[in-house]
């Protein structure tokens, strides 16, 4: 009888661990207990986990955390929960929350899929946040992407009733997929008058971004609302 092979889950990123500075493994060390979650298979109670009901808003590969951090201190009464695979940007992330007094961000370094599947409670998110994912421009790398309809039909699940998901990349091919994945989708609506919305107050501009408009390239923003 011939061996069965596993099937193996194609992740949309590739740890390129960078060097920690020594600030950002300070941060890791001294405030990873009060600020990050360890790894586990447990069902989140993301109430408890803040010591209090508010919003709640995830946001998936936030880089160095830095429009992340921006967003929680202009937003006090809601809740963020960072995920982010790289390391040094969760410890610049940490150093963020504790220099700015951040008692509303949590961060998570793990796989961001794996742990709404597992450890986000259904119907519990208000927005979920995806900026500038990987947008594997390669053709034969496209599969690599987040944004699939699998995980279009995951997000369904997790962003309760009238809760938003709000994207946004610098690549059009990119968003033209996303329009796609999400139009054949019913749960989801699109909040814009023609596909894409401009970008809102409170999805800071990065500098990546303003760099970015200087050079002429262009930005599109989505936001859809579950129903």
């Amino acid at each position: 009888m011939p061996e069965q092979k596993t099937l193996r889950t194609i992740r949309s990123f590739v740890r390129r661990e960078g060097r920690l500075t020594p600030g950002q493994q300070r941060a890791i060390n001294e405030l990873w207990a009060q600020f990050a979650l360890d790894e586990g298979d447990d069902l989140l109670d993301l109430n408890q986990l803040f010591n209090r009901k508010a919003p709640k808003v995830i946001e998936i590969g936030f880089g160095n955390g830095a429009s992340l951090a921006e967003m929680a201190k202009s937003k006090p009464d809601t809740d963020f929960l960072g995920i982010e695979v790289h390391r040094p940007g969760v410890g610049q992330l940490l150093n963020l929350i504790d220099k700015n007094g951040l008692s509303n961000l949590r961060v998570a370094c793990t796989d961001a899929v794996e742990l709404l599947k597992h450890r986000i409670a259904d119907n519990s998110l208000d927005r979920l946040q995806l900026f500038f994912p990987d947008p594997w421009h390669k053709k034969r790398h496209h599969k690599r992407r987040i944004i699939q309809p699998d995980f279009v039909k995951l997000l369904a699940k997790k962003i309760k009733l009238g809760g938003h998901l709000h994207m946004a990349t610098d690549w059009q091919h990119y968003a033209e997929q996303m329009l796609t994945d999400f139009s054949d989708n019913t749960n989801f609506k699109n909040c814009a008058d023609d596909k894409y919305i401009p970008r809102p107050d409170y999805r800071p501009l990065t500098k990546f971004e303003h760099r970015g408009q200087k050079l002429g390239h262009g930005i599109w923003d989505l936001l859809y609302k579950r129903h």
